[in-house]
């Protein structure tokens, strides 16, 4: 329904989106140059959420929209293969093998965007023991309101997780939340939240000011989130244990022509 009425209007939007490309400070739409979207497919992918908790569906969600196994699992990168959160609904999805701050980005989150401008922006927090989550700084530099389906510039938002078209990861550091508090272990991420955000001028990003998208959507509004992909985790027990032995054999080995 959400991809019926969006092409019905794609129209009267699209003029306005032209003129608004690369308006902003941040990376530009999937394809471009500087664009820091990830590819479903991309090899740097490692894993993906093994289970969820936590699903609160907020307004305007039919319940067709309403599985949120559906986040389970490797991006489908389809308008369909989605849970909505519904307007400030939220999900927690999990790790059976913890996400880690290692080299680059640590994980991408999935939405189901149906182009480049048409962005229903969510919170992105994280968690190490399940309880306490701790927030991503975000930027909203969007001027004022978006019609139900009207655009969002790209490079006017940071921190979010639908900053890409479906098929694309919107990519996280872990290293961003280093020291942030004691109860949070980069080294040892088990849980992302996402929180939807209604566009409506009530939400507010990291300096306080106004975030604005979509507003109102029906049927499945607010985040669609189709999957959540991993680029760095822990090693397994198994291969620790060969890197271990690993580095016995090497030393050994430099140990002998010592000799």
């Amino acid at each position: 329904m959400k991809t019926l009425l969006r092409t019905a209007v794609l129209a009267v939007v699209v003029l306005a989106s032209v003129s608004s490309a690369l308006a902003g400070p941040y990376a530009p739409a999937a394809g471009q140059v500087g664009s820091t979207a990830i590819y479903m497919d991309d090899a740097s992918i490692v894993g993906w959420a093994t289970g969820h908790e936590n699903y609160v569906v907020g307004d305007g969600v039919d319940a067709v929209w309403q599985t949120p196994d559906l986040t389970l699992g490797k991006a489908v990168g389809t308008s369909y293969d989605i849970v909505s959160l519904g307007r400030g609904g939220e999900i927690t999805l999990s790790f059976s093998t913890p996400i880690t701050d290692g080299a680059g980005w640590d994980f991408a989150t999935f939405e189901n965007g149906i182009d480049d401008t048409f962005l229903e922006l969510g919170y992105v927090e994280v968690s190490s023991d399940g309880t306490n989550f701790f927030r991503f700084d975000n930027d909203s530099l969007t001027p004022g309101p978006v019609l139900p389906f009207g655009a969002v510039d790209p490079t006017d938002i940071d921190g979010y997780c639908s900053k890409y078209r479906q098929g694309y990861g919107t990519p996280f550091d872990l290293a961003d939340l280093a020291g942030v508090s004691p109860l949070l272990d980069v080294n040892n991420v088990g849980w992302v939240k996402i929180i939807d955000i209604t566009g409506d001028g009530a939400w507010l990003d990291t300096s306080g000011d106004v975030i604005y998208d979509p507003y109102q959507t029906t049927g499945s509004a607010g985040v669609d989130l189709d999957a959540i992909g991993v680029l760095n985790q822990t090693p397994e027990p198994a291969t620790m244990c060969l890197l271990g032995l690993g580095g016995l054999a090497l030393l050994r080995r430099r140990r002998c022509r010592c000799r």
